[in-house]
């Protein structure tokens, strides 16, 4: 991302992503450590917190993603990681939680040591997105300089949460695995969630692994056109 960079008096403005989101359904959950130590692991592989990500209020969270193009892959991984997990509420009734998320894209602008202290307008963007999402019902949605692609993307995004908000357990932890390790083939997949390899193909089909694949690598090449 160093060559990719806008300049304005005198100074070097980097276009970022930032994801604000939190956990829906979060306060019915008996043992939030059940979602929250996952899910604070991942954050952690992606880099230390608060600098990069924080949680604040208990189940909310901001994450700052220094290149932007891959903004959509990490809010699809932390999509599949809360819906592969299988939370209890205080009477002991199993069920699932859900992330919302607003992806922003701009520049970062203010930088302080602490994420949530940031300014710039990757961060607005993010904040303004995220104030929108229970009046339009939808779990994610993108905000970046360029108007027309965010509509389109959107359009996309909103259909591929008809089948992302619907993933199974065995969906969701297909997806994780598929995203973060793209090179493995299906007998090593089939090893690692401990089913036949006949079997991941049936998954794959039912977690539509292949269009939100497809829909995340579209999102890249974008916002790279863009950048460069």
């Amino acid at each position: 991302m160093n060559d990719i960079c806008i300049y304005r008096t005198n100074k070097r403005y980097f276009m970022i992503a930032v994801i604000t989101g939190d956990i829906i359904d979060s306060r019915k959950v008996s043992d939030a450590s059940v979602w929250l130590n996952p899910f604070k692991k991942l954050l952690n592989v992606w880099g230390a917190s608060p600098q990069l990500w924080e949680m604040y209020r208990g189940d909310s969270f901001q994450l700052k993603i220094e290149d932007a193009s891959a903004a959509l892959w990490h809010a699809i991984c932390i999509k599949a990681l809360i819906k592969s997990v299988v939370v209890s509420d205080a009477e002991g009734k199993q069920g699932r939680v859900d992330v919302r998320m607003a992806i922003g894209i701009g520049e970062e602008g203010f930088k302080t040591e602490r994420i949530t202290e940031n300014n710039g307008e990757a961060f607005i963007r993010s904040g303004d997105q995220f104030e929108l999402l229970s009046s339009e019902k939808v779990n994610l949605m993108v905000q970046s300089p360029w108007p027309d692609q965010d509509e389109d993307m959107n359009l996309k995004l909103r259909l591929a949460l008809t089948i992302m908000d619907n993933w199974s357990v065995n969906s969701a932890e297909l997806m994780l695995i598929i995203l973060q390790q793209p090179e493995l083939k299906q007998i090593e997949i089939a090893k690692i969630l401990g089913i036949e390899q006949n079997s991941v193909s049936g998954r794959v089909g039912r977690a539509y692994a292949n269009e939100i694949v497809a829909l995340e690598q579209n999102f890249r090449k974008q916002i790279k056109k863009h950048l460069s």
